[in-house]
């Protein structure tokens, strides 16, 4: 009988991530997609147009990904990620009071959301036989590339390009990721711990105001 894990695993291999993977990859667009639902939902954007956002959101950096590593993007073989987006704008028509006005629901979403597209990008990457620099910029694109795409959509100037610690979260995270493989770490636990460095790094350098240097003009 087909079951549950043997979607997983199909999944899987053609995502080429390992099976529990799969499941972190389903949360990341779920997580990334309520963040860019809901941003549009607050600028009063109609049902469609927020779902476009919502799935700009998840799998433009996945898709930005897959093209610059030669490969099929990979939600045109899967419908699921459709669906998962779908789900996603009901979730906020059903919850809006509580999200559209409240900017720690985007942030927490979005958080999310990069932390674990990042650990997909850089396993993904890794399991192709690239090297760790090359996954760890891949990882950063999986889950920065899906937000510059909805800032763009929603007239906003990209988080990325603001002073807050954002893309360098995930260069951390990857770094963590990429050292933990080398000392026999599990995936499992290695995503974990790359994942909860990336979350951390976000909610200090927003707690306590922390930026790059800002490159100023005349």
């Amino acid at each position: 009988m087909y079951t549950i894990v043997n979607l997983l695993e199909n999944m899987g291999q053609a995502l080429r991530i390992p099976t529990s993977f799969v499941v972190i990859e389903f949360i990341g667009t779920f997580a990334f997609a309520l963040s860019g639902i809901r941003l549009a939902s607050a600028k009063q954007f109609d049902v469609f147009g927020a779902w476009i956002v919502g799935m700009a959101t998840a799998i433009g950096g996945g898709t930005l990904r897959d093209l610059m590593l030669g490969l099929r993007p990979f939600w045109m073989t899967n419908s699921s990620y459709f669906i998962c987006c779908a789900v996603a704008v009901l979730w906020v028509m059903l919850f809006r009071k509580y999200m559209v006005r409240q900017n720690n629901a985007w942030f927490i979403f979005d958080t999310i959301g990069l932390a674990l597209f990042n650990v997909i990008g850089i396993e993904k990457t890794l399991n192709l036989g690239l090297p760790a620099w090359t996954a760890i910029t891949m990882g950063g694109v999986t889950g920065a590339g899906g937000g510059i795409i909805r800032d763009v959509l929603i007239n906003e100037v990209p988080l990325i390009f603001r002073k807050e610690i954002y893309a360098m979260a995930c260069v951390a995270g990857g770094l963590i990721y990429v050292a933990g493989g080398e000392l026999g770490m599990g995936p499992n636990a290695n995503a974990f711990l790359s994942s909860l460095t990336v979350i951390i790094i976000r909610i200090l350098a927003v707690k306590h105001h922390w930026h790059l240097p800002v490159v100023k003009g005349e």
